[in-house]
C-alpha cells in the first residue's frame, strides 16, 4: 500500500503519495492553516453517523473555534495529516488523521475520520500508518484513541495496526484503543 519512503516526518512539507485498494491515488500531506474552509466542508459532508463516531456526539456544523483548533495546530504537540485525491486541484478532502499530547507528555491522543465515499478502501489505514509514523518521529511514546465501544470500523482499523483494547474504566459506552510506540 504504501509507494515511498518516509521522508523525515516531523517537517510540514512533506507529502506522501499512496495507492489505495482500489487503485486510487492519494496525496497525504500535513493540514495548514489555509485548509479550513476544507476541513468545514470535509465535517459539513460526513454521515451523521460518521461524525457521532468522530466527535463522539453531535457536531452538525464545526463552529469557528473547533475549526481554529484542527487547523491552527502547535506543532510541538499536534498533527494532522489530510489526504486528497491525487491529481485533483480542488483540495477537497478525502480523510484526516490527527494526534495530540498535553504539553511535555510524549502519550498522544488520535483520531481519524474517512469520507463515507472513500470508507473500505483502506485510506483509514494509510493514514492511521503516516500518523504513526510521524508520531515516532516527534517523539511520541504512546498512541491511543477513545472511541465508542460501537464502532466496528475503529477496531478493526486499530487491531490491523497492532493496538490493544480495553473498555474505558469510566465511561462503559467507550474504548481506549493503546498503542507503544
Amino acid at each position: 500500500m504504501n509507494d515511498t519512503t518516509l521522508p523525515d516526518a516531523s517537517k510540514e512539507s512533506d507529502v506522501w503519495y499512496e495507492t489505495l485498494r482500489d487503485g486510487h491515488r492519494v496525496l497525504v500531506r500535513h493540514i495548514r492553516p489555509q485548509d479550513r474552509e476544507a476541513e468545514r466542508e470535509f465535517i459539513e459532508c460526513l454521515s451523521n453517523q460518521a461524525k457521532h463516531y468522530r466527535f463522539l456526539g453531535g457536531v452538525l456544523h464545526p463552529s469557528e473555534n473547533l475549526l481554529s483548533q484542527l487547523t491552527v495546530l502547535d506543532r510541538s504537540r499536534e498533527a494532522a495529516l489530510v489526504a486528497i485525491e491525487a491529481g485533483r486541484g480542488d483540495g477537497c478532502m478525502l480523510g484526516v488523521a490527527r494526534y495530540s499530547a498535553g504539553a511535555g507528555s510524549l502519550r498522544c491522543e488520535c483520531a481519524v475520520t474517512v469520507a463515507d465515499a472513500w470508507q473500505h478502501k483502506g485510506l483509514g489505514t494509510v493514514l492511521m500508518q503516516r500518523l504513526i509514523e510521524v508520531a515516532r518521529a516527534n517523539g511520541m511514546k504512546t498512541i491511543y484513541s477513545m472511541d465508542l465501544a460501537d464502532n466496528a470500523s475503529m477496531h478493526d482499523l486499530v487491531r490491523g495496526l497492532g493496538f490493544d483494547t480495553r473498555p474505558d474504566p469510566d465511561d462503559a459506552s467507550q474504548v481506549i484503543h493503546e498503542l507503544r510506540l
